[in-house]
């Protein structure tokens, strides 16, 4: 299977194709984030880049779908979705949840003989910098998991005014908070891609030290960039990312 014929995948989302791009993208979102969350920064790259968004099931439209809830599972079935993507270079980016599935991902397509130029792992500490959580917040009830992602300012306050949209939203939500709390590292290869840290200054989600710790999961080479704002600096934030990340990736095709 090629690109061409992979087109219509429910994973993947195409929304400015660049059929002369140097390199490619792959953009996984946060934790009851969707593939739309990445539009605005999709259309940040030039024409060298092309930048794909994951959609996981459970939501929009694939909203009819049982949702995946663990980071393994959903870096599992992403692989083969992606493989006929990689017939360029290729670079993963992921935001909160997403970077664990970026860099579980990127196992396994090093597994399959492919690497990638660079892995992106934006607002989320490295997998080895545990943070116990007494209270769950996927355990939580409907008040207390809605309660939390209004915190980190990364949803639309009118879903939650909604109740038909909350009554969809909901599942998702709950789904990926346990995929991302009950992930555990197991300690095995590191990554031979580089991995590049991007982090808000006032992220509460993530320390600059948590961050830095993800140069002990590759031996292709570390490097942080921080910007001004919290968990979801990306979005106010994105023209600079896209600029730093085109640079880290074009480097290496040029």
């Amino acid at each position: 299977m090629t690109a061409k014929t992979a087109e219509s995948s429910p994973w993947i989302r195409r929304y400015k194709p660049a059929e002369q791009a140097r390199a490619r993208l792959l953009c996984l979102p946060h934790a009851g984030g969707s593939a739309s969350f990445y539009l605005p920064f999709a259309r940040s790259f030039g024409p060298d880049i092309e930048a794909l968004t994951v959609q996981y099931p459970g939501r929009q439209d694939r909203r009819h779908e049982p949702c995946v809830d663990s980071i393994t599972g959903l870096a599992d079935a992403l692989v083969d979705e992606v493989l006929p993507w990689a017939d360029r270079p290729f670079a993963i980016f992921g935001h909160s949840m997403g970077a664990m599935v970026a860099f579980e991902l990127a196992l396994r397509l090093e597994q399959r003989g492919m690497t990638p130029l660079a892995v992106f792992v934006s607002g989320r500490r490295a997998p080895s910098r545990l943070r116990e959580n007494a209270a769950p917040v996927h355990l939580r009830d409907d008040r207390g998991l809605i309660a939390e992602v209004c915190s980190l300012s990364g949803t639309d306050p009118r879903v939650f005014e909604d109740e038909d949209l909350l009554r969809m939203v909901l599942p998702a939500l709950r789904s990926d908070y346990k995929a991302a709390e009950t992930y555990r590292y197991a300690p095995g290869p590191r990554l031979a891609a580089p991995v590049h840290a991007q982090v808000g200054t006032e992220d509460p989600r993530v320390t600059l030290d948590e961050a830095r710790s993800w140069a002990d999961h590759t031996d292709g080479g570390f490097e942080m960039d921080t910007y001004p704002g919290d968990h979801f600096y990306l979005t106010e934030q994105r023209q600079s990312v896209a600029a730093v990340v085109s640079r880290r990736i074009l480097t290496r095709v040029l």
